[in-house]
C-alpha cells in the first residue's frame, strides 16, 4: 500500500472574500491553522494579518480553478473548502485534485453545480474521499428539517421546502461567484420533481407570503436550486418544490424573466452579464429579518402533512458556520467516502452543531 503523504493543512479557496475571510477566522479560532488561497498577493496578506494569530498563515497565490488544482495536487492538503463561486465549472477539477484521500467542501447551492459534485460519489468512494456539496444555509436548513421531519417514516407524498435567507449586505462590488450563481439560475429557469422526475416550470413560480415563527413575514417563489435536490434524495417524495426568499416576486421583473434568461443563455452574453454584475457596487443595508428561515412541508399518502422550520442567523454568517463545522469534521475524520449533501454526509445535527435551531411540530 502507498503511503499517506497528505498533510494536515485545511485550504480555503477564495479567502479574501466575504465567506472565505469568515470560514479562515472561524477555523483559526477553534485552533486550526488555515492556509489562504487566493488571486491577489495584497489581499492575501491583509486577509492573513487579519485573523491576528502568532505568525501569519501560510497563503498560495493561484488565479485560475486549473492552477488551485494543480497546487492541491502537488502539496495535497487534507481538506478543500471552494468558496470561489462558479460552482458548475470550478467544483469538479478542484474536488478531483483532492482525491485520493482528501476531502472537499463547497457552498455550491444550484442545479447546474450540485449534481455535477454528487455525480462523483464512485470516484470519491473508490479514492477514500469525502466530498460535500451545499455546504451553507440554504441546503442544509432546508435538507436538516426534511430529514427530522421522516425520521422514521415511510417516503412521503410531497415535499415543499422554501429557503428564506435574511442577510446583511456589505458595501462592496458583487464579485464574481455571486454574480455567476445569479445568471446561471436565470439560464437554468424553474425546475420541481413531479412523478419523480425533473420537469421545467416558471422560474418565479408560486410565489407565497410565509408568516414567520417570529411573527414577521417573508415572501418566496420557485428557483432552481441545490435545496430541490437534496429534499428529494433525503425524502424519496415523487413530488418536490423549493421556493426562496431570493426569487424576484416583483410582478415586473417577473415578466421580463424568460426574455432575460434566453438572452443569457448565449455564451458571449453569459460572460458579458457575469463581468458587468460581478464589477457592480452594493451598499451596506442591516438585515431585511431579524432571523434566516428554513422551512418544510412534508405530506404522506394517508394525508397526513408535517411542518418544520430552521432558525439561523444572517445567512451568510451561517454559511460560514456551516462549512466551518464540516471542515473540521473532515479534519478530526468524521466523514465516510463518496459525494454528499451535508445532513446526508452528516446528518441534520449539523445544522444545529452550525448554531441553528430546529422548531418541529
Amino acid at each position: 500500500m502507498t503511503p499517506d503523504t497528505r498533510t494536515d493543512e485545511v485550504w480555503i479557496l477564495g479567502a479574501t472574500g466575504r465567506i472565505g475571510r469568515a470560514v479562515a477566522s472561524r477555523l483559526a479560532a477553534r485552533g486550526i491553522d488555515p492556509v489562504l488561497v487566493g488571486r491577489d498577493r495584497e489581499r492575501l496578506r491583509e486577509a492573513a494579518a487579519a485573523l491576528g494569530r502568532d505568525g501569519e498563515p501560510r497563503t498560495v497565490q493561484a488565479d485560475t480553478a486549473q492552477r488551485i488544482a494543480a497546487r492541491i495536487s502537488e502539496e495535497r492538503p487534507k481538506v478543500v473548502v471552494n468558496t470561489i463561486g462558479d460552482y458548475a465549472a470550478t467544483a469538479a477539477p478542484i474536488a478531483r485534485a483532492c482525491m485520493p484521500g482528501g476531502h472537499y467542501v463547497d457552498l455550491a447551492a444550484d442545479l447546474a453545480a450540485v449534481p455535477r459534485l454528487l455525480g462523483l460519489h464512485q470516484d470519491a468512494t473508490a479514492a477514500g474521499s469525502t466530498l460535500v456539496t451545499g455546504a451553507g444555509f440554504g441546503v442544509l436548513a432546508t435538507e436538516a428539517v426534511v430529514v427530522k421531519l421522516c425520521e422514521g417514516r415511510p417516503a412521503p407524498r410531497e415535499v415543499r421546502v422554501d429557503a428564506l435567507a435574511s442577510v446583511a449586505m456589505e458595501a462592496g462590488v458583487v464579485g464574481a461567484a455571486f454574480a455567476a450563481t445569479s445568471v446561471d439560475v436565470l439560464t437554468t429557469g424553474g425546475r420541481r420533481y413531479r412523478d419523480g422526475r425533473l420537469v421545467r416550470t416558471r422560474l418565479d413560480a408560486g410565489p407565497l407570503t410565509h408568516t414567520l415563527p417570529d411573527g414577521q413575514t417573508a415572501r418566496s417563489a420557485g428557483l432552481p436550486s441545490g435545496e430541490l435536490l437534496a429534499a428529494r434524495r433525503a425524502s424519496g417524495a415523487p413530488s418536490v418544490n423549493a421556493t426562496s426568499a431570493l426569487a424576484p416576486t416583483a410582478p415586473a421583473v417577473r415578466a421580463a424573466l424568460p426574455v432575460l434568461g434566453a438572452l443569457l443563455s448565449v455564451p458571449g452574453l453569459r460572460r458579458l452579464a457575469v463581468s458587468r454584475m460581478a464589477g457592480m457596487r452594493m451598499k451596506a443595508a442591516p438585515m431585511p429579518r431579524r432571523h434566516s428561515w428554513g422551512h418544510a412541508v412534508i405530506t404522506w399518502p394517508d394525508g397526513t402533512s408535517r411542518e418544520g422550520w430552521l432558525r439561523a442567523g444572517d445567512g451568510m454568517d451561517y454559511t460560514a458556520d456551516v462549512a466551518t463545522e464540516a471542515a473540521v469534521r473532515l479534519a478530526r475524520g468524521e466523514g465516510r467516502p463518496g459525494a454528499y449533501t451535508p445532513a446526508a454526509a452528516f446528518g441534520p445535527d449539523l445544522a444545529t452543531a452550525a448554531g441553528g435551531d430546529l422548531i418541529l411540530d
